[in-house]
This record gives C-alpha cells, structure tokens and sequence, in this order.
C-alpha cells in the first residue's frame, strides 16, 4: 500500500523529519543538498523516485530564505526525475504574516510564496496553524491545514487540573484560536486588547476583556517571534491577578532577544511545537517545553497518500 510512499526532508529541521518517519514506518530517502563556495544551493536525489508520491518534509524556518530556496530546488529535481506527485509537508510557512496589503506600495509575500511554491511544480502542501486561513486560498492547489490545538489541548489535561483555567488570546486576531482551545479544554477565556505602534515589534496594550484573577492563565497564540507582544499580556494578566501565567505557541520562531525577554518575564512556562528546530542554547532555557507534531504528521501524510479522509486530526 505505501510502496510508492517516499519521504525526502531538507536541511530546515531534520530531527522533525526523523521523527515523522519512524512514525509512520517509512525511510527518509537519501538526497545530497549543500552549498557551493558561490553561496548557490544544490540537490541532487540519490533515490528513484519516478512514478512515487514524494512528501517534503521543509519547513521555511531560519535562515528563511536558504530553506524556501532549498524547498524550490528539491521540488523541481523532484519534477525533472518523474515524481508521480510532489506533496510539500511546511509545518511553518514564512512570511504568513505578510498575508495582505495594509499599506502603500507594499508587497503580499505570503501569496508571492504560494506562487513560487505552485509554480515550481508542487501539487499539494500540508502544513500547520497558518497565521491566517485565508493563505489557503493563495494557492491553487490542495492545500491540508492542520492545527496544533488537539496536541495543546491533550498535554494540558495530562498535566493540570482542569479548574480555575482561562485562555488567553494576546490580541482580537486570535481570539477564534483561543476559543477553540477553551472549548477543548472547557474553560473559559479572555483577549488582550491592544494596538500596534511603531513597528511590528512595538505594541501597547489597553486592557484585558475577561476575568482572569486567581486564575491559571493560558496565553494562546500562533508565532512567538521576539516575544515583546506575548510578554506585554503576560504582565498585564500579572497586575490583573493571574495566579500562574503560561504561555502556548504553535511556531517558537523565538528571534532577537526573545530568550532573555522570556526569561525575565512573569511567564512560568513557554509550551511550544517542533515545527521549528530550536539552537541548542534555545533548547536549554528551562522555561520552554518542546510538544511533537510528528506522529499527526505521519498520520496525514499516510492518509493522504492512500486518498482518505484527515478530518479525524481534528477530533
């Protein structure tokens, strides 16, 4: 049934792909990708992969633009050597927060990305928590959005009580995604409201809607990036009387100063997913605690690949 299954992954966050493949039974497939003393990026795939439907495991993480080249180039050796179909499996997508234009002469890079994506012969991309839903429909072909809220929603009911919880989205945009998780986890939940200033990193928050004293407080977001927004809530939830401040994140992207932002913030723990690879000096701050998406990933790309229905990744 899976004899013409074939995973290949880049450089991007190989210990994901491992892990997806011993999940799902299925090898990764040998390919050579490095650079040339010219900065250039090469592929080459050591495996036959004609008539075989090929997932690529890559997820457009740091450096970005390496691994969104990279993802471009092992697409098109995969086209040039006769892959029957060519499933692109980006756990995280970059540049999905440039997802419209809200200025003058500014550019839309998340639908650039799908183009690139498409046009270099992909025909279907799975991945995980778009920062906006809306980016499936950049693409025109069949794009599987997966979420990280049932693997949240799980961990949190192994670990805690499930009394005198409030989840917490840092702003309006998030507030279907908190909900989703207070729904699961049947609790209640509240919203930072705030406004931006400056630039994207730069944010002054108004207030809190929602009770949150004497309350375990769950921050819920997509992306922490520097982490200034998520930080700027946590203490907000601190001054309003949150007895313990956690913090969720689909995507540690964690960039800049976020680790010591973190580690001198109100917040007692940082849960995160392994969509990206984190540095080593990452993985040692004690207050982050790495969940796997591995085995939901060799789950859909296994049901995908036999043509049925992944709708029980929701559940």
């Amino acid at each position: 049934m899976f004899s013409k299954l074939k995973l290949i992954t880049g450089n991007s966050n190989r210990p994901l792909a491992e892990e997806v493949s011993r999940h799902a039974g299925i090898p990764l497939g040998d390919i050579e990708l490095f650079k040339f003393s010219n900065d250039e990026s090469f592929v080459k795939i050591n495996d036959n992969v004609r008539g075989a439907d090929v997932f690529v495991i890559q997820p457009t993480s740091y450096p970005v633009n390496d691994s969104l080249m990279d993802l471009l180039i092992i697409i098109d050796a995969l086209k040039r050597a006769s892959a029957q179909r060519i499933n692109c499996v980006i756990p995280y997508y970059a540049y999905a927060r440039s997802d419209k234009k809200d200025q003058p002469r500014v550019p839309i890079t998340a639908k650039l990305v799908a183009d690139l994506i498409t046009v270099a012969g992909a025909d279907r991309v799975v991945t995980v928590d778009l920062h906006a839903d809306q980016i499936q429909g950049f693409f025109d072909i069949p794009v599987d959005h997966l979420y990280s809220i049932p693997t949240f929603a799980r961990y949190f009911k192994s670990i805690m009580q499930m009394e005198d919880i409030v989840v917490v989205s840092p702003d309006s945009g998030g507030a279907n995604r908190a909900r989703a998780l207070a729904k699961r986890l049947n609790c209640s939940m509240a919203i930072g409201d705030k406004r931006r200033s400056g630039n994207d990193d730069q944010s002054e928050l108004l207030n809190i809607i929602g009770d949150v004293r004497g309350q375990t407080a769950i921050l819920f977001d997509d992306i922490i990036d520097t982490g200034g927004s998520l930080i700027k809530v946590a203490q907000a939830l601190q001054e309003q009387g949150a007895r313990r401040i956690l913090a969720a994140c689909t995507h540690g992207v964690l960039s800049g100063k976020a680790i010591e932002y973190l580690e001198a913030s109100p917040i007692e723990k940082l849960f995160i997913t392994n969509t990206i690879q984190l540095a080593e000096y990452k993985r040692s701050c004690k207050k982050i605690v790495q969940l796997s998406i591995a085995e939901m990933l060799a789950i859909a790309i296994k049901k995908i690949h036999i043509g049925e229905s992944i709708s029980l990744l929701f559940r």
